[in-house]
């Protein structure tokens, strides 16, 4: 077959662009925090030596990173399971025929059009324990006043009703689509059959959505360990006693604020390690409950 280009160097010159920007931005990152990861770096990197792998020793003998890590885990697996949950709830909800069904839709998706930082800031302002609406209301209704952010377990629990509350949109966006798209003979067929809510909800839609579930188990699961950064930074910045440190702010925290750029970094690859096998298992596990219907 005949080249459509008059010379072979063209197609290089216009992947160029691209090229260049992954170089700098992707490529060149990953194997900069590989090589830092193995050496002890000065402030601001002035100075470096070579340690090989005496950082990632440090990290498994800290018990501040263990801490951070059991927190990392509970805080991703609560964030996944309540998140996906509720947002199929509503989503089925919103996909009923109701009136006003689309004004719904768009309140519970504008969450997501939020930053992780605004986010935080609302629920930080609804939660304060002096002047916010939550603890004002809770006083008038059951006399409690709960110090959100001066006790760990309490601290989490906002952070995670906060992550869980910011993704609901996102979430929803996929699974009404995918609601949409199941075909409505099938329910039909089952409701003839003599199927209540239950039982077509169990054996014809969840079957039939389980792609849509297992991309937004995966999605959801990167998001609670990397991307919820900006959210603890703003409401409670790790604390109160580590009780908030994900992996992911424990890693700026020493990157960042105790110039420990070596440690930091042998942290990052740890961390993207964590989601890699997380990734993989849910793909032999969960995946293989997964139904891709055929044309």
């Amino acid at each position: 077959m005949q080249s459509k280009y008059p010379h072979r160097i063209f197609p290089w010159v216009l992947l160029a662009p691209t090229l260049i920007i992954a170089i700098l931005f992707l490529y060149y990152p990953m194997l900069k925090v590989v090589w830092l990861s193995l050496h002890k770096v000065a402030f601001f990197g002035m100075r470096t030596k070579y340690i090989g792998f005496e950082n990632f020793a440090n990290l498994f003998t800290s018990a501040r990173y263990l801490h951070s890590f059991l927190v990392s885990i509970l805080y991703a697996g609560c964030v996944v399971a309540l998140g996906i949950s509720l947002s199929v709830a509503f989503a089925l909800l919103l996909n009923a025929r109701l009136r006003g069904s689309k004004l719904y839709r768009i309140l519970y998706i504008w969450p997501y059009a939020l930053s992780p930082a605004v986010a935080g800031a609302i629920w930080l302002f609804i939660f304060n324990p002096t002047a916010g609406m939550a603890n004002y209301m809770l006083d008038a209704a059951l006399g409690l006043k709960p110090e959100w952010l001066s006790h760990g377990h309490l601290a989490l629990t906002l952070v995670i009703m906060t992550s869980v509350w910011k993704s609901l949109g996102y979430n929803i966006i996929f699974l009404l689509a995918a609601l949409q798209g199941v075909p409505k003979e099938l329910l039909e067929a089952a409701q003839i059959d003599g199927a209540n809510a239950a039982h077509k909800f169990w054996h014809v839609t969840l079957p039939m959505i389980s792609p849509t579930l297992f991309f937004l188990l995966i999605m959801n699961s990167i998001k609670a360990f990397f991307m919820d950064f900006g959210l603890i930074n703003v409401m409670t910045e790790g604390g109160p006693g580590d009780a908030t440190n994900i992996l992911i702010y424990d890693m700026y925290t020493n990157g960042f604020r105790y110039f420990k750029s070596g440690y930091a970094s042998a942290q990052s690859l740890v961390l993207f390690g964590i989601v890699l096998l997380l990734t993989l298992l849910q793909f032999r596990t969960t995946g293989r409950k997964v139904h891709y219907g055929g044309a």
